[in-house]
C-alpha cells in the first residue's frame, strides 16, 4: 500500500454560496493544496492568501474538535467535578501534564487516517490479521455499547432531576441521535456535532461564576502539589481515573474513520494538527471548569454522589439558572459522547466487513452502517429504561475494559505509524515521535494496570 497522491483534487468546482470551492472528488478544499490558485467564495474569486488560509482551515476543521470534546462526555462529567469536590483545585496541574499526551496521540490518528484513507479497524486487520483484527474489533464494540449505556444513563438522570421522565427523555434523545446521521451528508452531522461542542463554552461561564479569582486558579494549574492528606488509595484512583477518562480507545477508530470520510489528503494535514490541538486545548480547557464548578460545592462542605445532585446542590446556593445550566451541560456531554462512540463503532465494522461506510450514503446505499449505528443507540436506550438495570457495574466493566483496551490498541498505532510501506519516509514518525510515544504507552499501560486491578479489587491498595 503506497501513500496516496493529489490528483483526484485538480478538478474543481464552483461553491455554492457562502462555501469554498472543493474538489468535486474528493470535498478537499483545493486552494490548499495547490498553492497559489484562487479559492471562488459565493461566486467571487478570493486572492488574498490569509484568506485562502482561512477558508481552508474553515473546510478541514472538524474532527479534531469533535473526538477531543466529545471525549468530555457524562463519565468525564463525573470524574472532573468529583475531582474537584474532592481536592478542590489541587489537580488542576494534572490537566495540563495530559494536553501533550492528548494531542501527540491523536496526532499519529491524523496522519495515518490521512495517509491510508481508511480506518483504524481496517488498518489493523490489514496489517497485522484477521485474529488481532478481530481483538481490537470486539473489544471496541463491547466497550463502546457499554460506554453508549452510561450516556444514556447520564441522561435519564439529569431530565428526571429537571422534572421529565427517562421514559420520555431517553427516547427522544435516540431519536434525535439517529436523525442527526441520517441525512446522507457528512457535513451536515459535522456542522450540528461543532454546534453541540461550542455549547460547552457554557462552562466557562459557570466557572467564572462559581471559581475563585484567576490568580489563584493559574497557581494550582501551573505548580503541581499533592491534595491535603497526602497520597492516598483514593487518590490515586481518581488520578488514573482522569489519565484514562482523557484518552479513550474510541477515539482512535473514530478519528481515523472520520478523517477519512471527509476525505483529508496531505495538504490538508497541518490544518488537521492545527484542528486537533485546538480541540485538545478546549478539552483540558472545559475540563478544568468542571473541576472549580465541583470544587465550588467542596468548598461550601456538601458532598453529592453524581453530577445531577450536583447541579441541585449547586442551584440551592447560586440559583435555578445556575442548576439547569449544569443539567443541561451533563445531557449536552452525554449526546457528544453517544454519538462520537457510536459512529466509531458503525464506522469500524462497517470498514471491516467491506460496506459502504460513509455519512454521505443515503440509508438505502449503506443499509449496514447505518444499522449498526440505530441498532446500538436503541439497544443502550432500552437498557436505561429497564427497572433496577445493572448500571453500576456496566460502569465498572466499561473502566475494566478500557484499561485492557487502551495500550494494546495504541501500541497497534504506533507500530503502523513506523511501517514505511505505508507512510512514506516523510511522514512515518521520527525518532523523536518514537520516544515520546513509547513513554506514553508505557505510562498508560501502567496506569491502566493498577486502575483495572483496583476496580477489580478494591481492597488491594490500603488506604
Amino acid at each position: 500500500m503506497k501513500v496516496r497522491d493529489f490528483e483526484s483534487c485538480k478538478r474543481s468546482v464552483v461553491a455554492e454560496p457562502g462555501e469554498v470551492s472543493r474538489s468535486a472528488d474528493t470535498g478537499v478544499a483545493c486552494g490548499n493544496s495547490f498553492g497559489a490558485q484562487p479559492i471562488l467564495l459565493a461566486g467571487q474569486v478570493v486572492h488574498s492568501d490569509w484568506a485562502r488560509r482561512m477558508l481552508t482551515f474553515l473546510m478541514v476543521i472538524g474532527p479534531g474538535i469533535i473526538v477531543m470534546v466529545a471525549d468530555n462526555d457524562a463519565g468525564a462529567v463525573s470524574t472532573y467535578t468529583q475531582a474537584g469536590a474532592q481536592y478542590g483545585m489541587h489537580l488542576l496541574w494534572l490537566l495540563l501534564l495530559l494536553l501533550p499526551c492528548t494531542y501527540f496521540v491523536q496526532e499519529m490518528v491524523v496522519r495515518l487516517g490521512i495517509a491510508t484513507g481508511e480506518g483504524h479497524a481496517a488498518m489493523i486487520y490489514k496489517r497485522f490479521g484477521k485474529w488481532w483484527g478481530l481483538f481490537s474489533l470486539v473489544d471496541l464494540l463491547l466497550l463502546n455499547f457499554l460506554t453508549l449505556v452510561t450516556e444514556f444513563a447520564a441522561i435519564a438522570l439529569a431530565m428526571s432531576h429537571a422534572g421529565v421522565s427517562p421514559y420520555l427523555a431517553v427516547p427522544l434523545a435516540a431519536f434525535g441521535l439517529i436523525l442527526m446521521i441520517a441525512t446522507a451528508s457528512y457535513r451536515r452531522w459535522e456542522r450540528a456535532t461543532v454546534f453541540f461542542c461550542g455549547l460547552n463554552l457554557a462552562w466557562l461561564l459557570l466557572a467564572f461564576h462559581l471559581g475563585p479569582p484567576v490568580g489563584t486558579i493559574a497557581r494550582h494549574a501551573f505548580l503541581p502539589e499533592i491534595p491535603p492528606g497526602g497520597i492516598t488509595s483514593g487518590l490515586m484512583f481518581l488520578v488514573i481515573a482522569i489519565v484514562g477518562t482523557t484518552i479513550a480507545p474510541w477515539q482512535l477508530f473514530f478519528q481515523q474513520s472520520c478523517i477519512a470520510d471527509k476525505k483529508l489528503r496531505f495538504k490538508d494535514l497541518q490544518w488537521s494538527r492545527l484542528d486537533t490541538f485546538i480541540g485538545a486545548c478546549f478539552t483540558i480547557i472545559f475540563a478544568g471548569c468542571m473541576m472549580l464548578v465541583g470544587g465550588a460545592l467542596s468548598r461550601a462542605g456538601i458532598h453529592y454522589f453524581d453530577p445531577a445532585q450536583m447541579s441541585v446542590a449547586l442551584g440551592k446556593l447560586h440559583g435555578p439558572l445556575v442548576q439547569y445550566t449544569c443539567l443541561f451541560l451533563m445531557c449536552n456531554a452525554a449526546v457528544l459522547g453517544a454519538t462520537a462512540i457510536s459512529l466509531a463503532s458503525s464506522w469500524a465494522y462497517a470498514e471491516v466487513r467491506g460496506w459502504r461506510s460513509s455519512l454521505e450514503h443515503s440509508v438505502k446505499d449503506a443499509p449496514g452502517f447505518y444499522a449498526i449505528y440505530a441498532v446500538g443507540v436503541g439497544l443502550a436506550a432500552a437498557i436505561v429504561l429497564i427497572p433496577g438495570a445493572p448500571l453500576q457495574l456496566i460502569i465498572l466493566s466499561v473502566q475494566v475494559l478500557a484499561g485492557v483496551m487502551l495500550p494494546s490498541a495504541i501500541i497497534f498505532l504506533q507500530l503502523l505509524l513506523n511501517d514505511r510501506e505505508l507512510l512514506g519516509d516523510e511522514y512515518v514518525n521520527k525518532p523523536w515521535n518514537n520516544y515520546v510515544n513509547w513513554t506514553i504507552i508505557i505510562v498508560l499501560f501502567a496506569l491502566s494496570l493498577i486502575l483495572a486491578a483496583q476496580v477489580l479489587a478494591p481492597n488491594l491498595f490500603p488506604s
